[in-house]
């Protein structure tokens, strides 16, 4: 079973700079694909970013693009999410992803969430 755990979430101004980290459980995590979606109020969940077992590769959701970068490091089964630029629609409940079954990115049928962590960007 894999549990993973979010934190780094907090209230920062436009334009700062926050890092997420999510450390898995079990021993899957270095075989499989993580990432991070997120859910602003009144809206629907959104990808973020992916990043594949090796690091090789990423992908980002359109709106992040360019500002947050997504890392990680198997050695601690944890992957980060350093985001830059922040804006206020920016603010949301972001949730740790991992799909063990070798897809190439995290989606919305992925089987592993974390329980969130909250960003609060203020303007």
């Amino acid at each position: 079973q894999v549990q993973l755990v979010e934190s780094g979430g907090e209230l920062v101004q436009a334009g700062g700079s926050l890092r997420l980290s999510c450390a898995a459980s079990g021993r899957t995590f270095s075989r499989s694909t993580v990432g991070w979606f997120r859910q602003g109020p009144r809206k629907e969940r959104e990808f973020v970013a992916t990043i594949n077992w090796s690091g090789a590769y990423t992908n980002y959701g359109s709106s992040v693009n360019g500002r947050f970068t997504i890392s990680r490091d198997n050695a601690k089964n944890t992957v980060y999410l350093q985001m830059n630029s922040l804006k206020p629609e920016d603010t949301a409940v972001y949730y740790c992803v991992l799909d063990p079954r070798g897809v190439v990115a995290v989606s919305t049928t992925s089987p592993y969430w974390g329980q969130g962590t909250q960003v609060t960007v203020s303007s």
